[in-house]
């Protein structure tokens, strides 16, 4: 999971790799969307899931929201892992078969 979470890609290649602009990159991130690795220098590092993030803000995006919009669906979005994570671990605990969603 570290391998998809660690920051390899620069600002251009991510801007690239999600048909986005490097300055909407930027606003995405001082606006809390995604927070990128940093190197020391303070170089962006854009990890497999920041990339993922992007596509799904651009997803967003096409549809209508606003940034606003965009920063509470992935807040639900997010809740709603952590909660299938929670069910899925308190039944492994239980021994109960997991269902199928």
């Amino acid at each position: 999971m570290a391998r998809r979470t660690t920051g390899v890609f620069a600002i251009s290649v991510a801007a690239e790799m999600t048909s986005l602009q490097v300055q909407n990159l930027r606003v995405y991130e001082r606006r809390g969307l995604l927070e990128p690795d940093r190197t020391p220098g303070g170089t962006r590092l854009y990890s497999e899931a920041d990339i993922d993030r992007l596509h799904r803000i651009r997803t967003l995006l096409a549809e209508g929201l606003n940034i606003a919009g965009i920063a509470r669906v992935l807040a639900l979005e997010g809740e709603v892992d952590r909660l299938r994570g929670e069910v899925a671990r308190l039944r492994r605990r239980d021994g109960a078969q997991p269902r199928q969603t």
